[in-house]
């Protein structure tokens, strides 16, 4: 770099500077100053994609996977626009993530210029900080401020929008900026409880005859599972998730009992039910969990960085905490060691029965046989799945069923499971396994991925050629957006529209565009695909052939707990 750099330059420097190793993205005329300076930057990759949307898909999943923000970065207007949903994923899922947007030269910008757009007022209500960068002195201390608040607190992608004259201009007098920001040594730290309201939270739980843990995402990017999981163990207490916090904690512990959200389990919703405290951790009690607040809770225990948070929903019985759940779990069992026996063995009867009840429930799902002959029970297709993948790998499941049945995965490792719950978003799973595999090329992935959502995102096959990986696609193929037409079929007396596609055989367009691809039919066919396409460490789509019978909203595995009392 001369003496004299440009914006575009500086801004690179800056992202250097943050820790920033991977930027995804849509090149266009005004991104070129920032896109040109990648090429002198080999400490960070540069991958681009086929659509906005999936660069935007691919920073939420390197956030969520890593914990550090990744870049998504598009030129004005429609290249703009159509990272929306991809940020709107990872706010709603907390995920950092810093966007990138390149505007018109400062004094064409609200004017009638080519694809003009106010990209602040668009992408304000989806990010957590949004500002319009337009002059080259502001290029510095707006990269600190955007970085701090996509790290700090609640996490969350933040976007700045730099003006095309800022960043093409050279800088006379360019400010110095350090290897490593010294931003980078603090922004993780998080408030820890005061002894005297531990001290208060830990009568309470030691009187409580069934206190449960729900986790939620805070214990994904907090990287708490495991102090979590020591006060389960000391205090024999269970331990359910949210949607949003599966992979928090491993899901074949013995204390842990699954995800309660809408549309499971039958198991977690017993756990809920019979609980007289909740002990909610990061858990922010939202409508996906909580079946839109219908949810019956006894006493509530909240712990979250965020006090906005705290008592939002279900105030009248809520005792508000402030703090990291790590530190809240490990002080919590400090302050209960002495009397932690006693509270364990009161509860060993109950947890007995949970146990009971878990061995039941996995047996429900045994049976691999298909409604429908020369089709496979989605069922049947993840369980197989979770006997041939590497325990280290990382699942991602899109949005709707492939989300409902990941409920059957089990986890011996925490940290490996994405998947798009608070937006929802679909087309989800391909771009959020590029970037995985990006930034981590040595843990293999599976994406989880129904055929409307693939629908979505196919152009992005190519990406995955392109960059590789050990990534496998399993596409849960019903000719459908099965999800929907379900729930149609169970409310509108068998009436559906809008659902239903003609056979694609995604093998076949997979292999056109660079990945080795087959088509199943049978279980066993899956298995031994699947088997090698995992030992082969590189991109395979598996086109699964589903039975269009099962239902989601039905299956019993999945109904909510109904007491018997």
């Amino acid at each position: 770099m001369s003496d004299k750099p440009t914006g575009g330059q500086l801004v690179v420097t800056m992202l250097e500077s943050l820790g920033i190793t991977h930027v995804f993205g849509v090149v266009g005329g005004q991104t070129l100053a920032i896109t040109d300076a990648l090429i002198d930057t080999p400490s960070i990759e540069f991958v681009h994609t086929r659509h906005e949307g999936a660069a935007a898909v691919m920073a939420d999943a390197h956030g969520r996977r890593t914990g550090r923000p990744a870049v998504a970065i598009a030129t004005t207007g429609p290249g703009a626009t159509n990272l929306l949903t991809g940020v709107g994923g990872a706010f709603r899922d907390s995920s950092p993530a810093i966007i990138i947007t390149c505007n018109n030269n400062g004094e064409n910008i609200h004017k009638d210029d080519a694809q003009n757009a106010d990209h602040v007022q668009i992408f304000a209500p989806f990010t957590k900080f949004s500002r319009l960068v337009a002059h080259g002195s502001s290029i510095k201390q707006a990269m600190e401020e955007a970085y701090v608040n996509a790290m700090t607190g609640n996490p969350g992608p933040v976007h700045l929008d730099f003006a095309r004259d800022t960043i093409e201009q050279v800088l006379a007098d360019a400010p110095e900026v350090p290897a490593v920001h010294p931003a980078r040594s603090w922004v993780e730290d998080r408030p820890v409880v005061s002894p005297a309201r531990i001290a208060e939270i830990a009568e309470r739980v030691l009187a409580a005859e069934r206190p449960v843990i729900w986790l939620g995402n805070g214990g994904n990017r907090s990287r708490g599972g495991a102090e979590v999981l020591a006060l389960a163990e000391a205090l024999g207490i269970p331990v359910v998730t949210t949607f949003n916090g599966i992979g928090a904690v491993p899901t074949t512990h013995p204390l842990v009992f699954g995800a309660l959200s809408r549309m499971g389990t039958n198991l977690s919703s017993r756990v809920v039910a019979e609980s007289d405290l909740v002990l909610a951790l990061g858990n922010s009690l939202n409508a996906v969990s909580t079946g839109r607040w219908r949810l019956r809770l006894p006493q509530v225990v909240q712990v979250d960085v965020d006090p906005a948070m705290i008592g939002r929903y279900y105030a009248e019985s809520t005792t508000g905490v402030v703090g990291d759940l790590a530190a809240f779990s490990r002080d919590l069992r400090t302050a209960t060691a002495d009397r932690a026996e006693q509270a364990r063995a009161g509860r060993a009867g109950w947890l007995d029965e949970l146990q009971g009840a878990e061995r039941e429930w996995w047996a429900r799902s045994e049976s691999r046989a298909p409604v429908t002959a020369g089709t496979i029970a989605p069922a049947a297709a993840v369980r197989a799945l979770r006997e041939v993948a590497p325990a280290e790998t990382v699942l991602i499941p899109d949005a709707g069923n492939p989300g409902v049945w990941s409920f059957l995965w089990e986890m011996d490792l925490p940290h490996r499971y994405l998947k798009p719950v608070g937006f929802g978003n679909m087309g989800f799973a391909l771009p959020a396994a590029i970037a995985c595999a990006a930034a981590d090329p040595e843990s293999p992935v599976l994406a989880l991925i129904g055929d409307g959502s693939l629908g979505m995102s196919l152009g992005e096959l190519e990406t995955l050629a392109r960059t590789g990986g050990p990534v496998v696609l399993v596409v849960l193929n019903d000719s459908s957006y099965g999800n929907i037409r379900q729930e149609q079929e169970l409310h509108f007396d068998g009436r559906t529209t809008g659902v239903d596609f003609g056979d694609v055989d995604f093998a076949r367009v997979a292999a056109g565009m660079g990945v080795a691809a087959a088509r199943v039919t049978e279980v066993d066919e899956l298995l031994t695909t699947a088997k090698d396409a995992f030992a082969a460490g590189r991109p395979f789509l598996i086109d699964v052939v589903l039975d269009r019978a099962a239902n989601a909203w039905t299956y019993p595995a999945f109904t909510p707990h109904r007491s018997q009392s």
